[in-house]
């Protein structure tokens, strides 16, 4: 009876684990379903994840252009362009809007009187159309404004270095995905070696069935872990396209 309790603790062990994938697939499944715009459901199945065509091999030589159209990087660039053409509005802030001309073509008042009065400068008054001076407040805007240029150079500079080294961990993850996904595989095809020859060895008298469920459990065991093997592979290599900013074509 201790042989029969042992082999139906393997035998537990592995089924309990059954209720549990069942429920994730049919979540996952109804996730998809409503992805696709339709009701939560089942999705047709095709070849089974250990049974699908290998991954494409990321080609050698991608250039580094490709990063520009992340969009972390674009978001960056264009708020470095924004805040150069701040410096541009506050700097043109110190130029006086008055009108030139008077009647006839000649000069006008505001012009003639430009640097005239005790301040010797910007002293017309009403005469402009805007405000020159306000107590330091252009001079300042001007500052803030190329403060947040720099800022915003700072930041672009970031946004690059952070894609340069999301498309390196995103090559290292892929490349050992595939590594431990290729081991997986060997050690999947060992496992089930073995459960073949303990059935064998059982058949012949040679094994107790406790054998044989020791080594199914343990194929049984390696198929799920190679299963995941797989899915960290496929993610690593969506992450190397996100990385890229859309793949490298």
């Amino acid at each position: 009876m201790l042989d029969v309790r042992q082999a139906e603790q393997l035998v537990y062990t592995a089924a309990e684990q059954v209720p549990d994938l069942q429920r994730r697939i049919s979540q996952q499944e109804n996730l998809l379903s409503t992805l696709l715009g339709n009701n939560p459901g089942s999705i047709a199945r095709g070849l089974k994840l250990t049974d699908q065509p290998h991954a494409p091999q990321v080609p050698a030589g991608l250039p580094s252009a490709l990063l520009d159209r992340r969009p972390d990087i674009r978001q960056a660039e264009e708020q470095l362009v924004a805040f150069n053409a701040q410096i541009g509005v506050a700097k043109a802030a110190y130029f006086p809007q008055i009108t030139l001309t008077g009647d006839g073509g000649y000069s006008s008042a505001a012009l003639t009187s430009l640097f005239s009065g005790p301040a010797g400068f910007f002293s017309l008054g009403g005469a402009l159309t805007q405000p020159i001076f306000a107590g330091g407040r252009i001079r300042s805007g001007v500052k803030l404004s190329e403060a947040q240029k720099e800022e915003a150079l700072l930041i672009y500079r970031q946004s690059i270095q952070r894609a340069f080294q999301d498309v390196s961990d995103s090559l290292v993850a892929y490349t050992k995905d595939q590594e431990f996904r290729h081991q997986q595989e060997l050690l999947t095809q060992a496992a089930q070696d073995a459960a073949h020859l303990s059935d064998v060895r059982y058949k012949g008298g040679a094994a107790s069935y406790l054998e044989v469920l020791t080594n199914q459990t343990n194929y049984f065991s390696a198929e799920l872990n190679l299963a995941q093997a797989q899915v960290n592979e496929l993610n690593a290599l969506v992450q190397l396209y996100r990385s890229l900013g859309g793949g490298w074509q």
